[in-house]
């Protein structure tokens, strides 16, 4: 890469580095070679003008001192590649939007990943010193209970239960797990469901507008969810009031849950409004929660078990195949209010960014 062209991506990744969970810079440059692979040199000059707000092509392009009938077809292009996100509505102009590079970009590439991609990607994980945000504010996903894990006498707001988020859209994709899909690559695979990404509202266009995804019905979503019940999938859904994604996360392969899995309190980390409890007399020990818990917060404790609270993310994993109700969910003391959308979280995020300088 010259002079020239690495300044450009060097922008790039600034600009990236202000939006959510930030894109920080390595001292490998690894960064500017994952751009350099995704973004053409003009789509990395153009990308710079899009913010977290969705404009026209009228509005991008005045700021970037492109006439429309030159940005259209740009933007059109970067988010047919995953690049940015654009919304399209019936009779009105399409919208294209910013969006972080994880949950984003990253994400986004789902169907096009590479050898050279991953190489890239694995080195630029690596090299990053915290694998989680360096200016703390809130997480993206948040952990969502199974709902058999939620029995009729439990305290649940209504973005709790996930089949209440899934009933508030009328509009749903699904797409193949990301992480799954680097790791089948790698010959790594968990052995877990691969298509069981899903997506809403207008991210579920988006997925199905670019190829990346296919439409589905509300029915289809709420089998899903039985499915990675079945499978032994952590529910995450964006961290906020009105869902646009519930991912179906394994331990072995997800970039959220195995770091997290590695930390000493992975408890602290996320956001969740429950936690599990247990009664030891009343279990049975029939040892099913032991697989099913993928933070390694339950372990064998003679012919019974062990619950330590610092490593479960209350995902209800365990709850739901506990025979006896040894095991059952309570609300955290400091569960937080999440915020209405993703539009608003990302906003708070940004903000934190800003005022860490």
């Amino acid at each position: 890469m010259n002079e020239a062209h690495e300044k450009i991506y060097r922008r790039l990744a600034e600009h990236l580095d202000t939006l959510p969970d930030g894109y920080p810079p390595t001292t490998t440059g690894v960064e500017l070679r994952v751009l350099e692979r995704l973004f053409t040199l003009q789509e990395a000059e153009l990308a710079v003008h899009l913010t977290l707000a969705r404009e026209t092509a009228g509005t991008i392009g005045a700021r970037a001192n492109l006439p429309v009938e030159e940005a259209a077809p740009r933007l059109n292009a970067m988010a047919k590649k995953g690049l940015i996100l654009s919304v399209e509505r019936e009779g009105e102009a399409t919208l294209y939007q910013a969006v972080p590079f994880v949950v984003g970009i990253f994400e986004f590439q789902v169907n096009d990943l590479t050898p050279g991609l991953i190489s890239d990607l694995v080195e630029y994980a690596e090299t990053r010193d915290d694998p989680f945000p360096r200016v703390k504010s809130i997480p993206q996903l948040r952990t969502v209970p199974v709902g058999i894990s939620l029995d009729s006498h439990t305290e649940a707001l209504p973005y709790e239960r996930v089949e209440e988020l899934v009933r508030t859209h009328d509009r749903f994709a699904v797409a193949n797990c990301l992480c799954r899909t680097i790791a089948g690559m790698a010959g790594t695979a968990c052995g877990a469901p691969l298509e069981t990404c899903m997506f809403f509202g207008d991210w579920a266009d988006f997925y199905v507008n670019t190829g990346r995804g296919r439409r589905i019905e509300r029915e289809d979503v709420l089998r899903l969810l039985e499915q990675a019940n079945e499978a032994n999938l952590v529910l995450q859904s964006s961290n906020s009031k009105e869902t646009s994604v519930i991912c179906c996360c394994c331990g072995d392969c997800c970039g959220v849950l195995v770091p997290l899995k590695a930390l000493e309190n992975p408890a602290d980390e996320v956001a969740s409004a429950y936690s599990a409890t247990y009664d030891r007399s009343a279990c049975v020990g029939c040892h099913k929660c032991l697989d099913r818990c993928q933070m390694d917060a339950i372990s064998p404790d003679g012919d019974r078990i062990s619950l330590a609270i610092n490593r479960c993310i209350g995902c209800g994993l365990c709850v739901a195949t506990c025979p006896s109700g040894a095991l059952r969910l309570v609300r955290r003391e400091n569960a937080d209010v999440p915020p209405d959308d993703v539009d608003e979280m990302w906003d708070i995020m940004k903000r934190a960014l800003a005022d860490a300088g």
